[in-house]
């Protein structure tokens, strides 16, 4: 540090534990594999979050695989697995993080009298035999442990107070206090925690955490408060994205602490330009868009459409503005290659973005650019970072859209034929009629593989502006039926179940990009049915989309 700059006081830091790959995972519809899960996690590297929440890992194989895979290669940050109260959970969390510099296992069971009774059936004192019993099995593997006592805000503050008191005495080295469905309000989430200081007399020794939920929309506002009452790690998600209304979203909360918290004595030590690259990466691979007006990386979060708010900017930038869109990397499009440009400007210009490449990897990134150049006078960094996620999405096994037809007008319904090739490396074809293009060729790849997929959501967005933008096209599909078990191309799906799947893909052709979507998102369906099929009763919810 420069001896200008004055030493910061390290009490007013505070941890930022990304749960992206978690958390923020069980959204609907979304299915990372290990390949896009690494590439998030050496981004959050690159963001500089300070823990991982790598994944579940005895939720499934392709869970444990990632988690270990994270642990293995990505440096810098704590890796964290999670585990409930349960040995075998335990153990595999274990087995899947101890390969990281940096391991921890995070483990929890609930304190509300309401998951006691009704989703644990169990009783309290039950419950401080569990919390004592995983700490320390975690404890005898793992230096670093979080304990978390599930849905804490709706739970006796004095119960929870006592499980506290065991997974401290047990070796717990955090303490992260869930608001696991967002029913806090934020002088209440503080005053629970000043509370449990009160009532757990080594609570001070540990690092108290927050973990809110934003079904009031209270997440940030919950973790602000709880860091005002002594909290020094915040648990969140790039995107705010989590089950139901999500997490709190990481990246308002950074900025928070980076716009306000020099007064309050508060600071972490992410690396904001790296924010908006960070949540177009995960927005990419998880298909969930960022709604325009998101606060820090929503695309109107720093536009200026008021006359008085234009005239204020373009005289004074702070007028209307508190922070500088640049603070949070939104200047990097500022990269422009073309046609005649070389491979050693891709490669410069894709390691600039933070994604080294070489040998083949580098060949066929250049092809894509090349293809791309050819139908786009000028390629910016969006659209590399665009090209780059798209091809992580390629090297998923399933099926591929091979090519298409499609014949279109006002005068009768459009003809689509599609070949389609098959996880087993097959080619088929198929052909239908639709409402119009797009679900046409949806159609004709549901004939082609035999499967009836029913759409749920279909988006287009661009990827820059411009007339020869690169499309953006995310599509859900839903397998199933509520009545009657389904054929036999799902196999692992009973009555009454379905399964979705989700998938993306680029390309300056909307009904290309929309066909490689759809064929994407049906090999993700039929990859989690077919997890089903092996997987125990009690863990199927967490496989397939129950109605």
């Amino acid at each position: 540090m420069s001896p200008d700059v004055p030493e910061r006081d390290d009490t007013g830091r505070v941890l930022i534990f990304d749960t992206t790959l978690r958390d923020g995972e069980q959204s609907p519809g979304i299915s990372l594999n290990t390949t896009e899960k690494l590439e998030i996690a050496h981004q959050l590297a690159r963001l500089g979050v300070d823990i991982i929440e790598a994944g579940f890992p005895i939720a499934s194989p392709g869970d444990f695989e990632a988690v270990q895979a994270i642990a293995r290669q990505v440096q810098g940050p704590v890796i964290a697995g999670l585990a409930r109260a349960n040995p075998a959970d335990i153990d595999r969390a274990w087995e899947a993080v101890k390969d990281s510099e940096r391991p921890r296992i995070h483990t929890f069971v609930s304190t509300s009298d309401i998951h006691i009774e009704h989703q644990l059936q169990a009783t309290r004192e039950d419950v401080k035999g569990l919390a004592r019993a995983s700490v320390a099995q975690a404890k005898a593997l793992c230096d670093d442990v979080e304990f978390s006592p599930m849905d804490a805000t709706r739970a006796d503050v004095e119960f929870t107070a006592e499980v506290l008191q065991i997974a401290l005495d047990e070796g717990a080295t955090t303490i992260n206090i869930p608001d696991t469905v967002g029913y806090a309000m934020p002088a209440e989430y503080a005053a629970f925690l000043t509370r449990l200081y009160e009532l757990v007399p080594d609570l001070h020794k540990a690092v108290l955490s927050t973990h809110c939920h934003d079904d009031l929309g209270l997440a940030v506002a919950n973790s602000f408060s709880g860091v005002l009452a002594g909290a020094r790690q915040v648990e969140g998600a790039i995107n705010g994205i989590g089950e139901r209304a999500g997490n709190a979203s990481l990246e308002e909360f950074v900025m928070l602490l980076h716009t306000r918290g020099e007064e309050l004595g508060l600071h972490c030590d992410v690396v904001t330009t790296e924010i908006a690259r960070t949540s177009r990466l995960v927005s990419r691979l998880t298909g969930y868009v960022i709604q325009p007006n998101k606060a820090v990386v929503g695309r109107n979060a720093f536009a200026h459409e008021s006359g008085i708010h234009q005239d204020g900017v373009l005289k004074e930038r702070t007028t209307y503005e508190i922070m500088d869109a640049r603070t949070v990397g939104l200047d990097t499009n500022s990269l422009v290659l073309g046609k005649h440009s070389g491979r050693h400007a891709l490669k410069q210009a894709l390691e600039d973005l933070g994604y080294p490449v070489d040998g083949a990897t580098l060949n066929t990134a250049f092809k894509r650019f090349k293809e791309l150049a050819d139908k786009k006078k000028q390629v910016t960094a969006m659209d590399l970072e665009a090209l780059v996620t798209d091809e992580l999405r390629a090297e998923i096994p399933g099926y591929g859209l091979e090519w298409f037809e499609v014949e279109a007008s006002s005068q009768r319904p459009p003809h689509a034929r599609v070949g389609v090739s098959t996880p087993d490396g097959r080619s088929i074809e198929g052909s239908f009629t639709g409402d119009g293009p797009v679900d046409a060729v949806f159609r004709a790849i549901n004939a082609a593989t035999g499967i009836d997929a029913r759409l749920r959501e279909f988006r287009v967005d661009a990827v820059t502006g411009g007339q020869d933008a690169l499309g953006e096209v995310s599509v859900v599909v839903e397998l199933g039926d509520p009545d009657a078990a389904i054929a036999h191309h799902t196999p692992g799906v009973l009555a009454g179940e379905r399964v979705t799947g989700a998938g993306q893909a680029v390309a300056t052709d909307i009904l290309e990009a929309g066909g490689t979507a759809y064929v994407r998102a049906l090999s993700a369906a039929v990859r989690r049915a077919q997890l089903a099929a092996d997987a125990p009763q009690e863990d199927r919810a967490a496989l397939l989309s129950t109605p």
